[in-house]
């Protein structure tokens, strides 16, 4: 299957709550993949993520992480840009561990700036990040989110820019704040294809055989995204999103963000095979 679905930390379902668990779970739903969420910090020694990643390597099950939430690459104190870089060195030293490929992470808030001069600092210290993981022999790609308020820096061609400048770095594409951070736009099968076409010209087979999604209903404003909802009580098109992911032939992780989690990651597996 090109594009194997999946939870944004442990199922709902699952009685036993730790990583181990989570994978457990995500075999037993026959889903295949289990993004492993660091949101307030990486609290996972290289033991513990051993016997997760053997877990996984077991099950046969794709795992990603989510880096903290405290990133912020273009923040006005170098020592939390400084602290930003700490965070997104470790989970990708744990990740490694796991035998995880993708850290997910929110690059940087635009404050007062310009998207150039954010673009340019975002560059400059996500090259600087990358080059200490090289040091390592860390290989693990790093992945700036497509954001969901337009006060975060991140949107389509910047989260591409990015990409494009960084080695070892290509985006992950949250269509649910695409579709927030434009104030209901992107909701078409057309308006899908045309992201995934534009980051499929800008980055080649490195992205289209190496995608990674991010999916959920999502309430939004005037000022972007307010909070994640159940796709059936949202009004993304997951159906026409599918569509465009089977036309486009892209091949990855597809994790879903919805609050019931399995089920809608199962709602959209089941909608992406019956197109087959």
């Amino acid at each position: 299957m090109p594009l194997l679905f999946g939870t944004a930390g442990v199922p709902l379902s699952s009685t036993d709550r730790s990583s181990e668990g989570g994978v457990r779970r995500i075999s037993e739903l026959n889903l295949c993949a289990l993004e492993l969420e660091f949101v307030q910090g990486v609290r996972m020694g290289e033991e513990k993520a051993r016997k997760v990643g053997a877990a996984a390597k077991e099950k046969n099950i794709a795992l990603s992480c989510h880096a903290p939430y405290y990133i912020n690459l273009n923040s006005r104190e170098p020592e939390k840009i400084t602290a930003s870089k700490d965070r997104i060195i470790h989970t990708a030293r744990i990740s490694r561990i796991l035998g995880v490929r993708s850290v997910i992470f929110h690059p940087a808030f635009n404050h007062e700036d310009s998207s150039e001069v954010v673009l340019a600092r975002v560059v400059r210290e996500l090259s600087s990040v990358r080059e200490t993981l090289a040091a390592e022999g860390n290989d693990v790609l790093l992945r700036p989110e497509t954001t969901g308020k337009g006060t975060q820096f991140g949107d389509l061609s910047e989260t591409i820019r990015i990409a494009q400048e960084v080695p070892g770095v290509l985006p992950c594409i949250d269509f649910s704040h695409l579709h927030a951070r434009t104030n209901g736009r992107y909701n078409t099968y057309d308006e899908f294809c045309a992201i995934l076409n534009e980051t499929a010209l800008s980055l080649g087979d490195r992205w289209v055989k190496n995608v990674h999604f991010h999916i959920s209903g999502i309430e939004y404003g005037l000022k972007g995204e307010k909070r994640h909802l159940v796709l059936k009580e949202s009004d993304l098109r997951y159906e026409e999103l599918m569509k465009a992911c089977h036309t486009f032939g892209v091949e990855g992780l597809a994790i879903c963000e919805s609050p019931n989690l399995e089920e809608d990651a199962l709602l959209l597996q089941q909608t992406y095979l019956a197109l087959s």
